[in-house]
């Protein structure tokens, strides 16, 4: 592990416990099953060590919280015992902001005593970057923090609703994803935390992105603490930042401060704002459209006069600037058509009137349709002769097993012969985010469409193109999708792709009522012609 992220990590050596120096990269923890890789934060509010592990058993990375203690410790104990029944209820919650849980140890249920552990929260891996890296530049653009915070908050709502506390108040506990969002990746709110803790955390988690400060106790040492005024108040982000919005920097404020009639305190709350704030910013761009205000400098991207506060008038000006917008282009069109026919040659001052929306017929090239009528839709791709796969093998990230030794049904050309998945209690992505068949060409091929012959009704798939036989999911690329139907489906790609290695990976089983299970006849890949 580079100097670096030992900082960031919060530093395990200055915790003065001999069971904390012991954890580092290559130590096997859980009864043997992981083995430790990279450590990626410490929550000293409770001990919380964040790792990165391989799953020896199912053959993936994790995400581990290791809760340290000791063991003799009653009080330590209860507490460690108190946050693993938190993450065990939070297990049966499933949003896209959310790492799923996947496991909970505790002392006697696979972690012992020696370990000089209290319990490990595993769950499914992040991948993407830390939050800290993110900040650790430069502040966020206040329209993607706006974005970013929205998505989380969402999940918040969402858990608050079931009862569930998220525990996402430490910055090293969020992970940004590949796809540009913000996701709680290491689970296990501390024995305490409320719903109200939460809240807060969407506020400081924007203050940060606003400003690269933590504004909530306990923060980790790589981020420099948010600045606080004489009277004892947190600096807003726009003495910080100027370019940051009036309403942005208030509401990171106000959900952060206790005190006050004006704080806000649920995360629906914080949704309603910054949807407010994006339709601001929509306002904004279409003005800008049609000229704008010339005395707002160049490059800004939020307006800095004072917001209108009805949502209502606010869409109104939307529309009206949207409708603005259109008539001036159906204008200048009008326009432009009047002055061509006005410098042909063969245009007379007599002549008979101009009709915009479908000229004379005698107007038109022989053969051609009137001006009027629709464009002909682009011609189907013309395909080519289809092309024999070299090999298929199942495609499994989070494990083993799907029959593999039937993947080669699936090219052999014959209907009758089948490959088929596990027979599954649950439905994707609920137990696991799919299953597939990766399939290898000898050379690359432009591939346009794939026929699936003999699949499962009900079945979701999706054609992901990669650059190598067993990638990483997120390497992959959704190149088209579809749903089976019995017989023959034919799955078009967006655009041909070009590569080597296809996937054929299912999102969701076919069938029902806890037997869930696809199976396909045969695959028959055809290139652009």
């Amino acid at each position: 592990m580079d100097t670096r992220r030992s900082e960031q990590a919060g530093g395990a050596n200055h915790v003065g416990k001999a069971q904390v120096g012991s954890l580092a990269p290559g130590r096997v923890v859980g009864d043997g099953r992981y083995r430790l890789l990279a450590q990626f934060g410490v929550d000293e509010r409770a001990d919380a060590h964040l790792w990165r592990a391989r799953d020896g058993q199912l053959k993936r990375d994790v995400a581990l919280t290791l809760l340290v203690g000791d063991p003799a410790d009653p009080e330590a104990a209860r507490l460690a015992r108190r946050t693993l029944e938190r993450a065990t209820h939070a297990s049966k919650f499933g949003h896209g902001g959310v790492a799923r849980v996947l496991d909970v140890l505790a002392l006697g249920s696979g972690i012992t005593s020696s370990e000089g552990l209290l319990g490990v929260v595993v769950a499914e891996w992040t991948k993407g970057s830390d939050l800290v890296d993110l900040v650790a530049q430069r502040p966020v653009a206040p329209a993607a923090a706006a974005r970013m915070v929205q998505a989380l908050a969402e999940a918040v709502e969402q858990a608050h609703q079931n009862g569930l506390v998220l525990g996402l108040d430490h910055p090293q506990r969020l992970r940004l994803t590949p796809n540009g969002a913000l996701k709680l990746a290491f689970p296990g709110p501390l024995p305490e935390a409320t719903l109200r803790d939460d809240v807060k955390a969407l506020g400081a988690v924007l203050y940060l992105l606003l400003t690269g400060r933590w504004a909530l106790p306990g923060g980790p040492p790589a981020i420099q603490p948010a600045p606080l005024s004489p009277q004892g108040r947190i600096v807003p982000p726009r003495q910080l930042v100027p370019t940051v919005p009036a309403d942005l920097s208030s509401l990171a404020v106000r959900t952060i401060e206790d005190g006050g009639n004006g704080g806000i305190r649920t995360s629906a709350a914080i949704l309603r704002m910054l949807d407010q704030v994006a339709e601001e910013e929509e306002r904004t761009q279409l003005i800008k459209a049609v000229g704008g205000d010339p005395a707002e400098g160049e490059g800004t991207v939020w307006t800095t006069k004072k917001p209108i506060k009805d949502v209502a008038r606010r869409r109104k000006l939307a529309l009206g600037v949207t409708v603005l917008v259109v008539a001036t282009v159906v204008i200048l069109a009008w326009g432009g058509l009047m002055l061509i026919n006005v410098f042909q040659g063969e245009s007379k001052v007599s002549g008979p009137t101009i009709n915009v929306a479908a000229p004379p017929a005698s107007s038109q090239p022989a053969g051609q349709p009137p001006a009027s009528s629709a464009p002909a839709p682009p011609p189907s791709p013309t395909l080519g002769a289809p092309v024999a796969a070299q090999n298929a093998a199942v495609y499994n990230p989070e494990g083993k097993g799907d029959n593999p030794g039937r993947a080669k049904n699936a090219i052999d050309g014959d209907p009758g012969t089948v490959w088929k998945t596990e027979q599954y209690k649950q439905q994707f992505p609920t137990i696991k985010p799919g299953v597939g068949l990766v399939v290898t060409f000898p050379d690359a091929i432009n591939l346009s469409q794939v026929k699936v012959s003999g699949g499962t009704a009900g079945t979701k798939v999706e054609i992901r193109s990669a650059t190598e036989k067993n990638p990483d999911l997120a390497d992959t690329k959704v190149v088209g999708n579809g749903d089976l139907q019995d017989g023959d489906t034919t799955i078009p790609l967006a655009q041909p792709t070009q590569s080597k290695f296809f996937i054929i990976w299912i999102t969701q089983l076919g069938g029902d009522s806890g037997q869930y299970l696809t199976q396909i006849g045969d695959l028959t890949f055809l290139p652009a012609g």
